[in-house]
């Protein structure tokens, strides 16, 4: 992929200046279950996204690598007052490896609530300088406290982490999955 299409997808969606003020020059492989590829944008639904997907980038085997899932549209576009709620991240992530790299939120699938339109799912990945020890609280998938509010340039900027150095992004609205999802959320089985 061309880093035109990873400026532009981010740009077209408004993620720079919404999440980043500079975007990735290259786009992120994203592959959720039965070979659904994320696309610069692309509608799916927080059914098809439920489960944590394959990433995939040209890594650097020796470096480490920060990996974010960020939602600035909580709980609407129109109205974001919980800008961001970051649904995943995963710091000092060896080369591609990521069930190596250590997980201060779990994976937790896009739950737009009912009536609020699209939102914009946003992966980010930035290579980092040296490994990180991060002061931030660990999130299981069972929970959604910590998450509203993120601010991924507030985080980028404590780490300093830089540019992205890849990224994508998906958009989803409400579907029936949502409320098993929130159910998820509250530590309910």
């Amino acid at each position: 992929m061309s880093s035109s299409e990873a400026a532009e997808c981010f740009a077209k969606h408004e993620i720079v200046p919404d999440v980043v003020p500079v975007g990735p020059n290259k786009l992120l492989k994203v592959t959720y279950g039965g070979g659904l590829v994320v696309d610069k944008g692309a509608e799916l639904t927080p059914t098809q996204v439920k489960a944590q997907p394959n990433v995939e980038w040209d890594a650097e085997p020796e470096a480490l690598y920060t990996l974010i899932l960020t939602d600035p549209d909580a709980p609407s576009r129109k109205q974001p007052k919980f800008r961001e709620w970051h649904h995943w991240l995963v710091v000092n992530i060896p080369g591609t490896q990521i069930a190596k790299g250590d997980v201060l939120s779990e994976y937790v699938g896009a739950g737009p609530p009912e009536g609020t339109g699209l939102h914009r799912y946003v992966f980010l990945l930035f290579k980092q300088k040296q490994k990180l020890s991060c002061k931030e609280p660990r999130i299981p998938k069972t929970s959604g406290d910590n998450r509203a509010k993120f601010s991924t340039t507030k985080f980028v900027g404590k780490y300093d982490l830089g540019n992205p150095v890849a990224g994508n992004c998906f958009q989803a609205k409400y579907d029936d999955y949502v409320p098993k999802l929130y159910k998820q959320l509250s530590g309910k089985k």
